[in-house]
């Protein structure tokens, strides 16, 4: 019943001052193929066919090609207003511009040279209920304004920065959401990434006096391994004292604006009837009793400023699986309905 009443509320029109946001790791594109949006969307079968039921028993992975009409379809049905991917590479970037269309655009580089290469932290937006004001880009390393990867870390990491303001004009005017993946191997460069969120976030929430809101693939738990990057955003743990001194100066507010600043996780901030029971974001291509699944986990979130301006209405991690047993990606997308008429 649960679950009922918050896919209602999900599906509702919004009011003129909500935002809706969702965050996915797409899993990246590791079966390349040639077949284009067009062929997918031509192969398809009739919706009144029935299908072949868990064909795919065991979870496997799945082309991008078969997989993608999933996510798209799965982001539009939630209506969402804007979604940060993680692992996207460009070719994901562009398939999902093709399936949303001209009234949707999006932001963000390839991590590995700051263009195309390498996957992307991107984020959509709808740009009928969102404008853009402004965007950037910082790697969440010793360098933050190049392509760079912190020491010992499995890959370069960055974050994807954008403030907007609400078309339909509600709310308390600008938004800043920013969209991170954090290293999967380093704890060294989680806590340097969550350090370097918190104080671009607290800056933010200081200069546009609005609310802020951080999210992604954060791969640090709330609570026992690997679960320093969650405690420094959220205030349990203090931030390092490595950042950059100078990109740390250019982002610098007054001791006394904001000094308590945290990111607070929306999940323990929503009516708790209008929480999903799902809670693991992290799941694997593998159905749940499989040994080979490894251990589920909640590492992707979405956060909230401590300044303020939003209220959360609902908050809902999903498993997009199909009847025919294919997963959408190894993570399941987790999606945050705000007021921020508040």
């Amino acid at each position: 019943m649960i679950m009922r009443s918050l896919l209602a509320l999900f599906l509702s029109p919004l009011a003129t001052s909500a935002l809706r946001l969702a965050t996915w790791n797409l899993r990246f594109d590791s079966q390349p193929n040639s077949i284009s949006v067009s062929d997918t969307l031509a192969s398809l079968p009739s919706p009144l066919d029935e299908p072949q039921y868990l064909a795919i028993a065991n979870g496997a992975e799945q082309p991008w090609s078969t997989r993608r009409i999933r996510v798209a379809e799965w982001l539009k049905r939630m209506n969402v207003d804007a979604f940060g991917i993680q692992e996207g590479l460009v070719r994901q970037v562009t398939d999902l511009q093709e399936l949303f269309g001209d009234t949707w655009a999006h932001v963000g580089v390839g991590r590995d040279d700051g263009v195309t290469s390498g996957e992307f932290s991107a984020i959509f937006y709808n740009t009928q209920t969102l404008e853009l004001q402004a965007n950037d880009t910082f790697w969440l390393s010793e360098t933050p304004l190049e392509p760079s990867r912190f020491p010992g870390a499995g890959s370069v990491r960055l974050a994807t920065y954008t403030r907007f303001h609400l078309a339909s004009g509600g709310g308390r005017g600008n938004v800043t959401v920013l969209n991170t993946h954090f290293d999967d191997q380093s704890n060294g460069q989680r806590e340097l990434g969550a350090s370097m969120l918190l104080l671009r976030a607290r800056y933010e929430a200081v200069q546009s006096k609005g609310p802020v809101f951080v999210m992604g693939d954060f791969n640090s738990p709330p609570r026992g391994n690997s679960s320093e990057g969650y405690s420094i955003i959220t205030g349990a743990l203090p931030p390092v004292t490595s950042i950059n001194a100078t990109w740390a100066a250019t982002y610098a507010v007054p001791a006394d604006e904001q000094p308590d600043f945290v990111m607070q996780d929306l999940r323990g901030q929503a009516p708790r009837e209008r929480v999903s029971e799902a809670y693991a974001t992290y799941t694997g291509f593998t159905p749940p009793n499989s040994a080979s699944a490894g251990p589920w986990q909640r590492i992707d979130f979405v956060f909230g400023g401590s300044n303020g301006g939003w209220e959360t209405r609902a908050y809902a991690v999903d498993e997009v699986r199909g009847d025919d047993g294919v997963l959408a990606s190894d993570h399941r997308p987790t999606v945050v309905d705000l007021d921020l008429g508040v």
